[in-house]
């Protein structure tokens, strides 16, 4: 289906598929592209992401090697990209859960090379844990936080390539404290291994952060969650959640790009100018959440919009 064509359709959930999101805390896998065509797509655009001249984060988190922060957030200058989080088969479904003024703002990918170990089990909530510092705030009338992740798979994502895992129903109780922060060591990367299984968390142990420190995931309930390049599964980030090692029976590599959703009434990086995490820093004077249906309730979170020539975002406060 053409980008035009489902712009005509409604993606809004079913009150039985809303129902079922809430159970589980996540739904799908759903089909937004073709294998072919996103990898025709992905041949073209990874060429054109090389080029950061106008990439939110510059050169403090190119320099030092932070290449988790240096790929966040490049729907702020590609236009695939940027299209992409707005799409109706995203937005729609994002939107019957988070109600109808709903921002975008946090986007990052997620590489898995032959031989790369697992990513440990987590949950994000407030997503303080690499800081300290909360990034996103809900109102304080509300009942729930974290945000709705959307994960995309660029390429195909099995079992052995390191797929995503799910714990279902796990949602709602918060196993860890984010407000504890973890440490920093790029040296544990692809040299931990946990009950059996090579896992890690891109440096840091999420371990630290247990409330109790003998709880451990029941990982008799988890599902693996396999996709074909294309599809994308959308959960609250507040699941349990994980990834397999990719075994490296294969060269190819698995790639993810998630788009994070939050209702517009939320903080995003409240109180702070810059992201701290991966052992950097970087400003967020270009940054903007891009808000993708209804309108910005909060006044003071940045907010960014389409250039006069459309490729790409300027943030300012509003």
């Amino acid at each position: 289906m053409s980008t035009q064509d489902s712009q005509m359709v409604d993606f809004l959930c079913t009150a039985d598929e809303l129902a079922e999101f809430h159970r589980r805390g996540y739904a799908g896998p759903f089909t937004l592209y073709e294998p072919a065509e996103i990898k025709r797509i992905w041949r073209r655009e990874r060429v054109r992401l090389m080029d950061r001249s106008a990439a939110v984060y510059q050169d403090t988190a190119a320099k030092s090697g932070v290449t988790n922060i240096a790929n966040y957030d490049r729907h702020l200058d590609n236009a695939f990209l940027a299209d992409h989080i707005c799409r109706s088969e995203i937005v729609d479904r994002v939107s019957s859960v988070l109600g109808p003024n709903v921002l975008c703002w946090r986007t990052e990918f997620f590489p898995k090379y032959p031989g790369d170990e697992g990513t440990d089990w987590h949950q994000a909530d407030t997503f303080a844990n690499a800081s300290g510092s909360p990034q996103i705030v809900w109102p304080q009338d509300t009942e729930f936080g974290g945000t709705v992740t959307v994960w995309c798979a660029f390429t195909e994502a099995s079992i052995d390539m390191g797929c995503l895992q799910f714990i279902p129903g796990t949602h709602r109780t918060m196993f860890y404290d984010e407000t504890k922060r973890m440490h920093y060591d790029p040296n544990t990367v692809n040299s931990v291994e946990k009950e059996g299984a090579r896992r890690g968390f891109f440096g840091y142990d999420y371990r630290e952060l247990q409330i109790d420190p003998d709880w451990k995931p029941d990982e008799t309930r988890a599902v693996s969650m396999e996709m074909a390049a294309g599809q994308f599964i959308m959960f609250w980030s507040t699941l349990m959640h994980a990834s397999h090692p990719h075994s490296g029976k294969t060269n190819d590599m698995r790639l993810g790009f998630a788009a994070r959703y939050v209702p517009s009434s939320v903080r995003v990086y409240p109180d702070t100018d810059v992201v701290e995490e991966y052992g950097g820093r970087v400003s967020l004077e270009r940054y903007g959440s891009v808000v993708v249906r209804g309108r910005n309730e909060y006044p003071g979170n940045r907010i960014a919009t389409h250039t006069t020539r459309g490729d790409r975002f300027v943030a300012h406060r509003r």
